[in-house]
């Protein structure tokens, strides 16, 4: 199953509102159970949460909770978008800015003109598609 899959199968099981909450809580809390865990990443999160790879506080549970934004979508989400576009992995940054090109963050304007400047090649090009996609209106 892929992540999309995952996402919007959860979304219909338990309510799209609820796997954005409980999304927005392991960026926030930094706190992940493993059947949601599961949702999310599939067999992979059980060496998260057997706290190789930093664990359930390391970037991949942040990482995979935004990538869930891409499928399911709640305005209450935003604010914790917003504060992972300045998140120390990388890889949360860089999901961060997919996220508010998909979701159309226009509060996110001047960290994502920032995040031109990343010192990540990958940042710096979901920066400046994100940016084409506030300015222009692109998906």
């Amino acid at each position: 199953m892929t992540p999309r899959e995952s996402i919007e199968a959860a979304s219909q099981q338990l309510g799209e509102k609820n796997v954005v909450d409980s999304c927005v809580s392991i960026i926030n809390e930094r706190e992940m159970d493993s059947e949601f865990g599961f949702v999310l990443a599939g067999p992979h999160s059980q060496a998260i949460l057997m706290g190789r790879e930093g664990g359930v506080s390391g970037r991949w549970p942040r990482t995979w909770a935004l990538r869930a934004f891409l499928y399911a979508w709640d305005s209450c989400a935003e604010p914790a978008v917003l504060v992972c576009l300045s998140d120390d992995s990388w890889r949360v940054r860089e999901m961060a800015a997919k996220v508010v090109a998909r979701r159309h963050l226009g509060d996110a304007l001047d960290q994502i003109a920032a995040l031109q400047n990343d010192e990540v090649p990958r940042v710096r090009a979901a920066a400046q598609r994100a940016l084409k996609t506030l300015v222009e209106g692109d998906d």
